[in-house]
């Protein structure tokens, strides 16, 4: 008890400190009716669509998947499970991941940290807002049951949870559920820990609390006791430029009660401020119960023995060496040291040694021209990940293994630490990481079991409690699946999962899309691409990747659709030919003496459309290369406000920007708000910040193609857990703003993008959807009601075609025609009733024909109309200079509407029709009976007439 009350006496003190400084730090978090009126708003942009007939179709890939958070898997048959990814929502498949339908797209969020299901009652429960605490860990809201395996839902509270790390269902009354409570990323919140349920998710109970900063991300049951239970809380901390995944608020509680209080069981495990994410699992090994805990430790490691190599230049030395020590080193031991860490080719040791010696730097510049924020993140000494085991319900604890586990997080600790053991084989332990281990004997020993098709960072696993052997696995790269313990795998990857950064197109005849995708790489592929497992045979998946890593944005040389520029995390960027496969590293280096530059996370890069050999990259400064990324000049000063200290690179630039209609107008955004303006190609530069809210990640900023002095801005709350959708147009260079975008609901903006055909077309991309403006941004509506509610982060509209590419993060590239919506301007809007052109239609003789095994099908001609009214419409079709052949009446919207004309002749018209058609035929035509039971046009041209509301309108259309 004393022990209790020096620990929460200390966690209080933290979480005073932390709240003081939230106060002065953060802006406040949007509170969930907000978000939830958000998601009313949402769905009323759905029902008022008028601008899109036809909804975006995915185009994949599917070759790789994205980040699983959990799995649950029917016990009684395990071809039956439930996958949940972490922002592409819940699928479920019931032939052992063979095919997958998604069922969970359309709620308030699809973001997802865990989910539970009653198998015997077909009940399940998810938890939404994944617990890895990364970039792109959206927030949920709240916890979700259905009560008829996916096909409806209902919300069931916990509204400010916005992670949940575990669900645990009572075994056997479903009316009791537990549920971990991780809560704000960004902010701190009382409505964290552990909540209980005795009726169902009706009611909730907060049992444990800890402070605003540590929340709950693990929960277990006692297998043999059910109303035992064991929970892990986590303290962290998380801003824009600082991650802390530790803290004295981590650790291990008990209750025996149900649930309905606990207390803390340290005796052996790892406590303090250094005490990291924590997992938890139970099993049985010979009736009794084991309880195992993985733990991210962060303390230091110990000390390691010095390297043989006496004489190695390494950071500590040069921290202090003296100018003549520095110079009296061997050269081999400093090129050795400049090669070692990356520097360019063009410092020699001779070089640095004349620089040092001329006092132009010190030989600590050496340590500092590696020293940013990226560095101070990877560069650390952790224990790392370790495994320990309790055979008393947690009275004591004692460490598994000898051997250093580092390996398994190295600086990702708050990104793993799950653990699982056979249910009814305790000694049987696996351990989650970057890679996935598993021991025998009770966690001594440990082996990789990551083995082919298996993708590194592992999040979820389940191991069948009554078939030896088997696994599933969710991971970064999506489901796997063991039959023999790890020994082998498959890969079940036909979800479009993806979550991608970037996307972009280029100018090829069948043009290609190009993405870069969370942890997954950059892959380039077709846009007809269409879903197939036929790849499976050929050996030939149609995309193709580019490069590894974390993918990031891409810019395509247009003049040949080959040379390609794109990169991985943090500034690590390449021109690649596609034709020869060749790549070089075009990064731009500061210069020795100089801070390193500060690189986003998605760094980004702009080709020039005035001459594609000029290429913008920004750091925190903006640099221009005339010569496709050979060299580069600095353009301009710090574009931010300088940079805070951390150990996540920040006051970085996150958007660039060149008009269209001039060269050498540039617009740049900054992560900390700042806007800016170039009119003379980086001679001179503005702050265009004036109006706009302020210290908001600046997502986009894009320059009009139509009016020189029109830019658009978006910008971002998320890492400030403020969901609200900021949209700004300026025409006049920035000087002053006004918001746009004010029907859009409380979700952070990703992305805004002009159309190139009509300037009163707009498109967004926010972390729950897309959606499109035909008014310059003062009204906007959802693209689809078919969308699901993912995150998008980047919109391109392919010119020539007239399609709209919409990059997911959570379901890979989407594909839709804005053809059409183009077309609805200002003379559109002010008539009743347009009737747009049709497209021509190449004649066939198997229309309607039946074709082996499958049922005779219609022919289509899509007709496109814009209509102001609802209601009913007729339409008539006849021969040009001719009789009519097809009459009807159809629905219409108020809005774009699109009818299918199956091409069919009304039988009563038949004679008139090929009385007509013969008049001047060389030979007789007569059309047989189609095994649809119809007659179908010749070739010919026609005339479609539409009618309603008085107003008439036709067009002419051509079978040929």
């Amino acid at each position: 008890m004393l022990m209790n009350q020096l620990f929460c006496r200390k966690i209080t003190f933290f979480a005073l400190f932390f709240i003081l400084w939230s106060v002065s730090n953060a802006q406040k978090a949007t509170p969930f009716e907000q978000r939830l009126k958000g998601f009313d708003q949402r769905k009323a942009l759905i029902e008022n669509a008028t601008l899109a007939v036809t909804a975006p179709t995915s185009i994949g890939p599917t070759v790789f998947s994205c980040r699983v958070t959990d799995l649950d898997v029917n016990p009684a048959n395990p071809a039956e499970m439930y996958v949940a990814y972490a922002s592409g929502g819940l699928w479920y498949t019931n032939n052992y991941g063979t095919s997958f339908t998604p069922v969970f797209d359309h709620e308030a969020s699809m973001t997802i940290g865990d989910i539970a299901v009653d198998w015997a009652k077909n009940v399940i429960w998810v938890g939404t807002g994944e617990a890895n605490s990364s970039r792109s860990s959206y927030a949920g809201t709240g916890i979700y049951r259905s009560g008829d395996g996916g096909k409806t839902w209902e919300w069931r509270g916990l509204p400010e949870s916005h992670h949940i790390g575990r669900i645990v269902l009572h075994p056997t009354n479903p009316n009791v559920i537990w549920v971990a409570v991780l809560g704000h990323l960004y902010s701190p919140n009382v409505e964290r820990g552990v909540y209980r349920s005795g009726d169902g998710g009706q009611t909730w109970q907060r049992t444990l609390f800890i402070n605003e900063t540590t929340g709950a991300v693990d929960l277990c049951i006692d297998p043999n006791v059910p109303n035992t239970i064991y929970a892990a809380t986590w303290q962290k901390t998380r801003s824009a430029w600082n991650f802390t995944g530790a803290g004295a608020g981590s650790g291990i509680w008990k209750s025996t009660d149900g649930g309905l209080t606990f207390n803390l069981i340290v005796n052996g495990f790892p406590t303090g401020e250094k005490t990291g994410r924590i997992g938890l699992t139970a099993g049985l090994k010979d009736g009794k119960t084991i309880l195992y805990a993985s733990v991210d430790n962060q303390n230091p490691a110990p000390d390691q023995p010095k390297s043989k190599e006496k004489d190695e230049l390494t950071k500590d030395v040069l921290r202090t060496i003296s100018v003549a020590d520095f110079a009296k080193l061997d050269d081999d031991k400093i090129t050795a040291y400049l090669r070692a860490n990356d520097f360019p080719e063009s410092y020699t040791a001779a070089k640095v040694k004349d620089l040092v010696s001329k006092n132009k730097i010190a030989p600590i510049a050496l340590v500092e021209y590696l020293e940013d924020a990226n560095n101070n993140l990877f560069e650390t000494n952790y224990i790392g990940a370790e495994v320990y085991r309790s055979e008393d319900g947690g009275g004591s604890w004692r460490k598994t293994h000898t051997m250093s586990m580092e390996q398994i997080n190295f600086t990702y600790g708050y990104y793993f630490s799950n653990i699982r053991c056979a249910p009814n084989n305790a000694d049987q332990v696996y351990l989650m990481g970057y890679l996935i281990i598993k021991s025998d004997d009770g966690g001594k020993n440990w082996t990789s079991i990551s083995g082919d098709n298996v993708h590194a960072d592992h999040h979820a696993l389940y191991v069948h409690p009554s078939k030896p052997g088997l696994l599933m696995n969710g991971n970064d790269g999506g489901l796997n699946i063991s039959w023999d313990n790890g020994k082998s795998w498959i890969l079940c990857n036909n979800p479009p999962v993806g979550q991608f950064y970037a996307i972009n197109v280029d100018e090829a005849d069948n043009y290609n899309v190009y993405g870069g995708a969370q942890d997954n790489g950059v892959w380039v592929g077709p846009a007809s691409y269409k879903s197939s497992t036929g790849w499976h045979q050929s050996g030939d998946y149609p995309y193709k990747e580019l490069l590894g890593g974390d993918g990031m944005q891409v810019e395509v040389d247009t003049r040949e659709n080959i040379v390609v520029y794109t990169g991985f995390q943090f500034g690590n960027y390449f021109r690649i030919n596609r034709r020869n496969g060749q790549q070089k590293e075009i990064t731009p280096k500061h210069e020795l003496g100089e801070r390193p530059l500060r690189f986003n996370w998605q760094t980004p890069i702009h080709l020039s459309r005035h001459h594609q050999d000029i290429l913008y990259l920004g750091a925190n400064r903006l640099y221009r290369s005339f010569d496709r990324g050979d060299k580069w000049e600095a353009i301009s000063g710090d574009l931010t406000k300088g940079g805070k200290p951390g150990n996540v690179p920040y006051g970085t630039l996150t958007t660039i920007h060149e008009s269209p209609l001039k060269f050498g107008l540039l617009y740049t955004g900054s992560d900390d708000g700042l806007v800016h303006i170039t009119r003379d190609g980086g001679d001179t530069w503005t702050r265009i910040t004036t109006g706009l809210p302020e210290n908001l990640w600046v997502s986009r900023v894009q320059a009009s193609a139509h009016e020189k002095g029109r830019v658009y801005v978006s910008l971002n709350g998320y890492r400030l857990d403020d969901f609200n959708a900021y949209l700004y147009i300026s025409n006049d260079f920035g000087k002053t703003w006004v918001r746009i975008g004010t029907n859009l609901p409380a979700e952070p903006i990703n992305v805004v993008r002009e159309d190139p055909s009509n300037p009163d077309i707009l498109y967004v991309g926010t972390d729950n959807g897309a959606y499109i403006s035909n008014d310059r941004g003062q009204n906007f509506q959802s693209v689809s009601s078919d969308f699901p509610a993912v995150p998008v982060h980047d919109l391109v509209v392919q010119a020539r075609e007239k399609d709209l590419i919409i990059g997911t993060h959570g379901r890979s590239m989407y594909k839709m025609s804005v053809r059409y919506t183009q077309k609805i301007n200002a003379d559109v809007l002010s008539q009743p009733l347009t009737l747009f052109d049709i497209d021509k239609k190449r004649f066939a003789k198997v229309w309607g024909k039946k074709v082996a095994w499958k049922t005779a099908a219609d022919p289509e001609l899509p007709i496109y109309f814009y209509s102001t009214t609802a209601g009913k419409a007729s339409y008539k079709v006849q021969l040009k200079n001719g009789p009519e052949v097809q009459r009807g009446e159809l629905n219409t919207k108020a809005g774009l509407n699109r009818f299918n004309y199956n091409l069919d002749i009304k039988e009563d018209n038949m004679r008139a029709y090929l009385r007509k058609l013969n008049d001047n035929a060389k030979q007789p035509i007569d059309p047989p009976l189609s095994d649809t039971g119809k007659y179908y046009l010749q070739k010919e041209t026609y005339i479609f007439t539409l009618e309603q509301g008085g107003k008439t309108v036709s067009k002419e259309f051509v079978i040929e």
